[in-house]
């Protein structure tokens, strides 16, 4: 990185409730305070198998909508989507990629682009960072963020996770009743449930992090590129 230059900072994420956005937005604020310059990069999914269920919230047919990714999540399955021409090229100080959990693992809109060839001309021979958010499963996303990205000649310096309130039951419900009717309730046929999504205590350590992340931008050491 030139000495004289503002460190650039890429957010790669997917985001279909918004609860991603809300880290990229919240960490973005930290890394330009501290003088970085930062582009965010929202990937599209559109393959036309899966894509329509996701052009809408609260989801039509919540069920259907949700287990019918099972399958394709189980077998990690990649599908079409729209990459940001931020985040096909570009000479980027760090690169920090957002992953939401589908069924155990990345969702599948990440998983294909960190398989996809604007993600290894962005990656090859940069810093990524990874986070998750999540009702619970997080370290099978993480580390697949980190092996990807890895095999894609990334330098992987650090990773967080941000799961919702809950234990297993009681967030599951939460979180169904949320993605079908859009917004928080009480109850979910008749078990009292914890609000869903992210919490103001997640935001402040999503800011600890970033700072943590902003800290170590400039001194990180870089990393010869993976020849193809």
């Amino acid at each position: 990185m030139n000495a004289n230059a503002k460190p650039r900072v890429l957010f790669v994420y997917y985001s279909y409730t918004g609860q991603a956005l809300k880290i990229v937005e919240t960490m973005s604020e930290v890394f330009r305070d501290r003088g970085c310059d930062v582009t965010q990069a929202a990937i599209g999914f559109t393959d036309r198998r899966w894509a329509e269920r996701f052009t809408r919230f609260p989801l039509r047919h919540t069920f259907l909508d949700l287990f019918g990714l099972i399958l394709p999540q189980f077998r990690r399955a990649t599908g079409e989507i729209s990459i940001p021409a931020e985040a096909s090229e570009g000479d980027y100080d760090l690169i920090c990629i957002g992953s939401p959990t589908w069924w155990l693992t990345t969702c599948m809109p990440i998983r294909s682009y960190l398989e996809s060839d604007a993600s290894r001309a962005v990656l090859n021979g940069k810093q990524f960072a990874g986070f998750v958010v999540c009702r619970r499963y997080w370290s099978t996303n993480l580390n697949t963020v980190k092996k990807l990205g890895t095999k894609n000649g990334g330098n992987w310096v650090d990773g967080i996770h941000f799961a919702y309130l809950g234990g297993q039951v009681r967030s599951l419900a939460s979180l169904i009743s949320y993605l079908g009717r859009g917004e928080n309730r009480e109850r979910y046929m008749g078990l009292r449930i914890p609000p869903t999504n992210l919490q103001p205590v997640h935001l402040e350590e999503a800011r600890t992090f970033a700072k943590s992340l902003a800290d170590r931008v400039s001194a990180l050491p870089a990393t010869p590129p993976v020849e193809a």
